[in-house]
């Protein structure tokens, strides 16, 4: 019945009509496929995402996976409160000794084995999803800084003294945390890390490394809780590889905070999920770095920044290299000798050249071929390739063979524009012995991470040496009152607290009248 203010009764969604009209953005229609009216089962949830009209089916399975998880991990964080922060430290020490406990860690080789086979016969790239001693070693690493982290809950951020009273600023666990990840195992101990600040966590991980996932899960994680006394549900793995779960899982209102990691459209819809559903979010999105040589740029710094910035594929991997046109032509053979020796460490390279610049390129590498290493396999391809301008910000998602972008501009400041125009806003790196260069590269760049030399530093265990959920948010510009890279003491809340001396305060000055008797 209508109320009077545009509303009617609500009922359930049972079923769903090819066809059928589904309003969004509010003045936007998106239709219900045929595909999806016959998949659509009562006690199943439709979410519109607002932004851009996807209908998303969360099949009634995959919802009760994901919700229960979330109520686990809530229910957990009621009872954090009285977790001691011993209790907190001893879990991290514990997750780590089990990883390094050679028959806990073989049992969890041989899961990852088998999902590493699965995505190969599925032709997925494998190239994050393999564990190994490195890995290993650095998931110890990362547990044990936060074991050695100062326990952040309570710390006192700010003290305002009144006279008679006191107002103390506190940091404060925020609740419980959702994150959301693709093939990449080492992540499930890095999102661990809210529990230093008192916070629970949900993890859905994808479905090439579901079954490492439980193995981790199985002979560490849920034996280091347990062992440390915090709560059942302190960290929880929704257990299914399905992409509706991790849906439903950031529609929960429940969740404090939602990060997911990766890049591309899948990234972007789970945001704004989140967002719809009043979670604020962290989103790990597209990356690749830039790196531009000025006139005052060493020859052997320059060479030294480039080769060491292609040792594998991530987010903060050279992806684009801008040379000023002054010093191109003493510039242009040190990067293709860096990029060269950069291939030969891995299986080769591969060059996007903007097209004004092929003919700068010698003869050689203008008409080699060359093999390709690709998700599907090895490919015979051109060396070098033409590319437009508005492709520099293109991100080259590379498995084996360093895969770069080129561009010779007239001055750092064209390279500062293309940077803000059309990269991700990510990381940007100077070459320059000129001092001002260097401040004003620093001041017009619009890039949270700027260095003068590799830019595989960007990392928050390696730079900061805090363990990171997600290098955050940076393709919607600068952030407000915080860096880029997300750690697990970064996940709190700040909570007010008054103590009170004198207890006849009242705001209008009226003293405390006598009491009866």
């Amino acid at each position: 019945m209508d109320d009077g203010g545009g509303t009617r009764d609500a009922g359930r969604l049972e079923a769903l009509a090819p066809g059928q009209a589904i309003p969004f953005g509010g003045d936007r229609v998106a239709y219900v496929t045929p595909e999806l009216s016959a998949a659509f089962r009562p006690g199943d949830r439709l979410v519109v995402v607002q932004d851009t009209g996807d209908l998303l089916h969360i099949p009634a399975t995959e919802h009760d996976a994901a919700s229960s998880a979330v109520a686990r991990a809530a229910a957990a964080f009621t009872r954090m409160g009285e977790v001691t922060d011993a209790a907190i430290t001893a879990f991290f020490e514990a997750f780590a000794r089990r990883l390094e406990d050679d028959g806990a860690w073989s049992r969890i080789a041989q899961a990852n084995a088998a999902d590493v086979e699965r995505a190969r016969a599925r032709g997925r790239s494998t190239t994050r999803l393999a564990v190994s001693d490195a890995m290993r070693r650095d998931m110890a690493a990362g547990l044990r800084a936060w074991r050695d982290a100062e326990p952040p809950r309570g710390r006192r951020l700010e003290r305002v003294t009144h006279e008679g009273w006191t107002v103390d600023q506190l940091m404060a666990p925020l609740g419980v945390v959702g994150f959301v990840f693709e093939g990449r195992p080492n992540v499930f101990a890095d999102a661990t890390g809210v529990i230093r600040a008192g916070n629970t966590v949900v993890f859905r991980i994808g479905s090439d490394a579901l079954g490492t996932a439980r193995a981790i899960v199985a002979e560490a994680l849920d034996p280091a809780l347990a062992e440390a006394g915090l709560p059942e549900g302190a960290a929880v793995l929704v257990d299914s590889a399905a992409h509706a779960a991790g849906w439903a899982m950031f529609a929960d209102p429940k969740l404090a905070l939602a990060v997911a990691r990766g890049s591309g459209p899948a990234v972007a819809q789970l945001g704004a999920i989140a967002r719809q559903a009043g979670t604020p979010v962290s989103l790990h999105g597209t990356g690749g770095a830039w790196i531009v040589a000025d006139e005052a740029a060493d020859a052997d710094r320059f060479f030294a920044a480039v080769y060491h910035s292609l040792d594998r594929k991530v987010c903060n991997t050279l992806n684009t290299c801008c040379i000023v046109e002054s010093r191109a032509d003493d510039l242009l053979p040190v990067f293709l000798e860096a990029l060269e020796r950069a291939g030969a460490r891995r299986k080769g390279c591969k060059l996007h050249v903007a097209e004004a610049d092929l003919p700068r390129l010698p003869e050689s590498w203008r008409s080699a071929r060359t093999t390709v290493v690709r998700a599907e396999g090895p490919v015979e391809e051109p060396l070098v390739e033409p590319i437009a301008d508005a492709e520099l910000g293109h991100e080259w998602e590379w498995e084996e063979t360093p895969e770069v972008s080129l561009k010779v501009v007239a001055d750092v400041g064209q390279a500062v524009a293309l940077f803000n125009a059309l990269s991700p806003r990510f990381a940007a790196a100077l070459i320059s012995q000129d001092a001002a260069a260097q401040a004003r590269f620093f001041a017009t760049i619009d890039a949270p991470f700027v260095g003068d030399g590799f830019t595989r530093w960007v990392d928050g265990q390696y730079a900061l040496n805090r363990p990171e959920l997600g290098l955050s948010n940076w393709e919607n510009g600068r952030l407000f009152a915080r860096g880029g890279v997300l750690a697990g003491d970064g996940v709190f809340t700040v909570r007010t607290r008054v103590t009170q001396a004198d207890v006849h305060l009242d705001r209008a000055g009226a003293p405390t009248p006598p009491r009866a008797g």
